[in-house]
């Protein structure tokens, strides 16, 4: 990845966004590969903002069916007279989401993701869980855990009008600039467990300082 220069075709077509973030930021994006698992709305808008921001691949995993839910809920999910019996989400919505930029690759993921090994996710620099149980959530973010690379975790659903997030990006550096310095930072985010045990036990300063942690890092960009 170091080392590697955007081609004449991604400058081109990234031109606008290299003018926010820069080159640099670019071409790190564009070589990221990230896993998703559960397309519904909220998860159908990620989807479409990362492939046009231009990130390597993208693979979707959702072995459900489509349902008239499902339709309200997803634009990625064409009309389709007769129905969709014959495709599963994750399919259906890979169709879509190629169209919005060739230059990414968009691929589906057949299995149930809790059975996978912490060797799939290893090949994964993202991986973004919805609609799966407490249990899957915890086992996958340990799994990312346990590999010897950094892969962020997070875990998005929606509920009627309320929403909730989790993120783990385990141990995160960054730099800031103050002035004429520049000082690093290190960010050590809790596990899926950790953050459960903590909500059980009310420990309300704990969350005040992830609460910080993430300000620090949304501030930092």
């Amino acid at each position: 990845m170091e080392g590697e220069e955007l081609t004449e075709q991604e400058t081109a077509l990234y031109d606008r966004q290299i003018r926010v973030w820069g080159a640099d930021a670019q071409r790190r994006l564009s070589k990221s590969h990230i896993l998703v698992c559960g397309m519904k709305g909220t998860i159908a808008e990620f989807c479409k903002n990362i492939v046009l921001a231009g990130i390597g691949s993208l693979t979707l995993m959702d072995n459900r069916v489509v349902t008239e839910e499902a339709l309200n809920a997803n634009f990625l999910i064409p009309p389709k007279e007769g129905g969709y019996s014959e495709k599963t989400l994750a399919e259906i919505c890979c169709d879509s989401l190629k169209e919005f930029n060739p230059m990414v690759r968009v691929s589906v993921e057949k299995g149930e993701l809790s059975t996978f090994g912490a060797e799939f996710f290893d090949k994964f620099d993202v991986v973004v869980v919805s609609c799966c149980s407490l249990a899957t959530k915890k086992s996958v973010n340990e799994k990312c855990r346990k590999l010897s690379k950094r892969v962020a975790f997070y875990t998005v659903d929606c509920r009627d009008s309320c929403g909730e997030i989790f993120v783990d990006l385990q141990n995160y550096k960054y730099t800031k600039k103050k002035l004429e310095e520049t000082f690093e930072y290190e960010l050590a985010f809790p596990s899926f467990e950790n953050m459960r045990l903590l909500g059980r036990t009310g420990c309300s300063g704990s969350w005040i300082k992830v609460v910080s942690f993430l300000s620090n890092l949304i501030t930092s960009t």
